[in-house]
């Protein structure tokens, strides 16, 4: 059978089905949509030829009202402007649904990085043993968090999941009637949602494709890789950070966290009971049918917290003697069935996904000085009173051999207050929904190994007092942060009291590296070169001491937060960084993108897993040469200077502050986190969070974060006679091309005719030239790296995705330029008009929601 090139499929169908389907859409008889689908076509063009012929935005939206509605007022154009904005919004909907209904047919499931491809590879090369051996230590854990790059409500998360498999058949009818729904269904959020809003949001993902995708996943692995056997490992996992995520969101409370947790609780024992219903419908059987039924009524007594509940325990003892006896006595019948369910409980037990508790080490800080001082003050023995006064190494040996219990101490602080609850929601949960449910704490902001031993003597004083069943996971994310990272380590792993923990933690350390804030403070090759020498110097120094290290990666969306192509950076890393477990952040857009249908989860699943596995099975991706790292590292540091340069700029903050849309990030109402850390009244840098930040670079489509002083370091190659040295490192460093590749992403998203004007500003016209310099070289020395004609020419279904995304909300671009200038027009005007500048920044704020939902996979 012949098998078109994954292009044609993708023209075929996505591009081909979203144009006809866009076409119905713009025949649904609505009151204000006829003007405007009949509009729309009209200003993108307007404006793709305005771009063309280097016109400002202002000029463009002008001209189309010139052109096609001059004789409408000013209320007229803006009314008509918020219903583009209203429908490309949906336009963006109608394309993702087309795009996950096209997914299997685009994508090759069972292609390189499968797990048949896994297989067979095994096979063929005689190491299914081996293949055994690796898928019983291996993990892969995806951590779920509510950071805000995309969030529609829950009815548009529900409309796009029908309208995909509406679109998979082909029902013209019911692709209608969702249209129709689509249209009348509200997009903005009037109020930020709660933590707890987050949570939920997210676990529709859990219930209704994880559930399924992992249970698919395990069940393969068992029955074709293990010849159904039992597996003694979970392979797949989830974490999840909503509701237990503090770190500068103030509105996450013990009480969030317990109950996100009794929610988790709740919904993974309702999928177990739909799955029992099925089984009582199929098992009817002597002997088995009365057991079903018991197990059916216990699970919903369990669920409504009534006697005779049934623990996980014995859920599974249950339906494995079901099983036995199916095999025994009734030919296997709907075996299959069973051992699946099984399997679902080993994944899921009762915590569906487990609840990392994250907070910042500032904050810590201040919550032990505040806990230590209302212990001395209530005559606790825990610490002595001159505690602060004693030198750091003796603090730090109190802290790690503390002992003891902090008592009946009532708090009266609220930071004092607010650790302790939270540590004893930890032990809480842990007692409800099993020790995995909430067994982490996370550390962001990690300098010193005193901001580990804090918390570790909090947990144990506080809830752990016999065993601490919890890991303290140090997060580093700035560039001296992650220099310093092995030493912190080193002092932590010689130290008696905490190696004695981890022996109880089966010697096992998890260490969490930040990509997101390690771009904006050192730029993009720095931050990645930082982590890949800090993962190195970390695993030889665990290996050292006979820790088995587990990396935890924070990575972002887009490259610009160390996203992108997620299974090739796995594949790149070599021997010198341990890869037993692979776990990393998902968030916002890309939990949507990668995993928001059944068969992208399972399909960007198995390839994480195999980007880990193969590493190990091939032994093909060797050390990187000792010529090859110093190239490396010389461009990580030219680059490193370029963007330091950059950032110390005088106009840099102003910039992003004046010209960019971040101050409107905090009002899309997307997220429940305050949009930067502090309290400052001005933009402090330091306090700038890195989504908005990065976001804001995106909206501009300017995207600096993802590339900029790359093209300063092969530059500085280039003009040496070098440029050699980088194409070896290149061709020999899947690292550096993955970097490379990622980049390219960046730097496709890039529009900079969207704001050309500004080379015209008197104030700001400099820097942006310098942007767009570095912009155009660093275009220009990756193509010629790469020998490509075009950015990303060997992705051209990635490329083409982009390219349509791009097209669609060009309009909603050019409006929110057009919004910003006016409002800076009215705003220097010698009279305000308060009113009017309202309607401006309601309209930057709505085109900049739209350009978030649209930014799939946006940098």
């Amino acid at each position: 059978m012949h098998t078109e090139p994954k292009l044609a499929r993708f023209n075929q169908n996505v591009l081909s089905k979203y144009q006809i389907y866009n076409s119905i859409f713009m025949t649904l008889p609505f009151d204000t949509l006829s003007k405007t689908v009949a509009l729309l076509p009209l200003f993108y063009e307007t404006c793709k030829t305005g771009f063309e012929d280097k016109h400002d935005p202002t000029t463009i939206v002008k001209t189309f009202f010139n052109k096609y509605q001059s004789q409408l007022n000013e209320k007229g154009q803006i009314d008509l402007l918020f219903r583009f904005i209203q429908y490309i919004e949906r336009q963006v909907v109608l394309f993702d649904a087309v795009e996950d209904a096209a997914f299997p047919i685009v994508n090759n499931m069972e292609g390189v990085g499968s797990l048949r491809s896994l297989k067979e590879n095994a096979a063929a090369q005689h190491k299914k043993e081996l293949l055994k051996r690796y898928l019983e230590t291996f993990n892969v854990r995806i951590v779920l968090t509510a950071h805000p790059t995309q969030f529609y409500p829950g009815a548009v998360l529900g409309i796009i999941t029908d309208l995909a498999e509406a679109i998979k058949t082909d029902n013209l009818t019911e692709i209608s009637e969702l249209l129709g729904q689509l249209g009348k269904t509200p997009f903005f959020k009037d109020q930020k949602p709660t933590p707890y809003d987050e949570a939920v949001n997210l676990i529709w993902y859990l219930k209704n494709v994880f559930y399924h995708s992992f249970g698919d996943i395990y069940d393969y692995v068992q029955q074709n890789i293990f010849d159904y056997d039992e597996i003694n490992n979970s392979l797949v996992n989830i974490g999840f950070w909503p509701g237990g995520d503090r770190d500068g969101n103030p509105f996450v409370t013990p009480q969030i966290t317990l109950n996100v947790a009794k929610k988790l609780k709740e919904s993974i024992i309702k999928n177990y009971i739909k799955d029992v219903k099925y089984l009582r419908r199929r098992l009817t059987f002597r002997g088995i049918r009365e057991r079903i039924i018991d197990v059916n009524h216990r699970l919903y007594n369990t669920l409504l917290l009534k006697d005779n509940d049934i623990t996980l325990e014995e859920l599974k003892s249950e339906l494995n003697q079901i099983r036995t006896q199916l095999i025994e006595e009734h030919q296997s019948l709907y075996l299959d069935k069973v051992t699946s369910l099984i399997n679902k409980l080993t994944l899921f037990g009762y915590h569906f996904a487990s609840l990392d508790i994250r907070q910042d080490s500032r904050v810590h800080d201040k919550m032990f000085r505040s806990l230590v001082g209302e212990l001395i003050n209530n005559g606790s023995d825990l610490f002595p009173e001159n505690f602060f006064e004693l030198s750091e190494s003796e603090q730090k040996q109190h802290l790690a051999a503390i002992n003891g219990t902090i008592g009946n101490v009532e708090f009266k602080e609220a930071l004092s207050k607010d650790i302790v609850e939270t540590i004893k929601a930890m032990k809480s949960i842990q007692e409800t929904n099993g020790e995995i449910a909430c067994s982490r704490y996370i550390i962001s902001n990690n300098q010193t190994t005193m901001n580990v031993l804090q918390l570790f003597a909090m947990l144990k004083i506080i809830a752990f007092h016999d065993s601490l069943t919890a890991d303290v996971v140090p997060l580093f994310e700035t560039v001296s942060d992650l220099i310093a990272a092995p030493k912190v380590m080193e002092e932590l792993y010689t130290n008696s009291h905490y190696r004695a923990h981890l022996e109880n933690r089966n010697n096992r350390q998890t260490i969490m590296l930040g990509f997101s804030d390690g771009t904006k403070d050192g730029g993009y090759l720095m931050a990645n070169w930082a982590i890949f020498k800090a993962k190195e110097a970390l695993t030889a120094l665990s290996r050292q001491y006979g820790i088995d290290v587990i990396f935890f990666d924070g990575r972002g969306g887009p490259p610009a937060r160390g996203g992108g192509k997620t299974h090739q950076f796995y594949a790149s890393l070599g021997p010198t960084i341990e890869d037993k477990e692979i776990q990393l952040t998902i968030q916002g857009q890309t939990i949507s993108s990668n995993f928001g249908t059944l068969d992208s989860s399972k399909y960007n699943m198995e390839q994480l897993i195999s980007s880990g596995i193969m590493n190990r099975l091939n032994d093909k991706n060797l050390e990187m040469e000792v010529e090859d790292k110093n190239v490396m590292d010389h461009l990580a540091e030219l680059s490193y200077q370029a963007y330091v340069d950059f950032k110390g700029h005088p106009k840099f903050l102003p910039y992003l502050e004046h010209m960019s849309t971040l101050k409107y990030y905090a009002k899309t109402n997307i997220g429940s986190r305050p949009s930067k850390r502090g309290k400052s009244e001005g933009l402090d840098f330091e306090d700038l969070r890195a989504i908005p930040f990065v976001g804001s670079w995106s909206q501009l489509k300017q995207n600096v974060p993802g590339f900029y002083g790359v093209g300063t370091a092969l530059k500085f190659y280039e003009d040496k006679g070098e440029f050699e040295k980088v194409k070896h490192l290149y061709k020999e460093s899947r690292f550096f091309r993955t970097l490379i590749a990622n980049s390219m992403m960046s730097l496709s998203k890039s529009f900079f005719e969207l704001t050309r004007y500004m080379a015209e500003d008197k104030e700001y016209g400099d820097f942006w030239k310098l942007i767009y310099e570095e912009y155009e070289t660093t275009k220009r020395l990756i193509l010629k790296l790469t020998g490509f004609n075009k950015l990303m020419e060997n992705e051209p279904v990635a490329k083409a995705s982009i390219a349509v995304r791009e097209s669609i909300v060009l309009p909603l671009l050019t409006i929110q330029q057009f919004a910003l200038k006016k409002m800076q027009e009215l705003k220097s005007a010698d009279e305000r008009d308060e009113a009017k500048i309202a309607v401006f920044e309601k309209m930057v704020t709505r085109s900049l929601f739209g350009n978030i939902n649209a930014s799939r996979n946006s940098a």
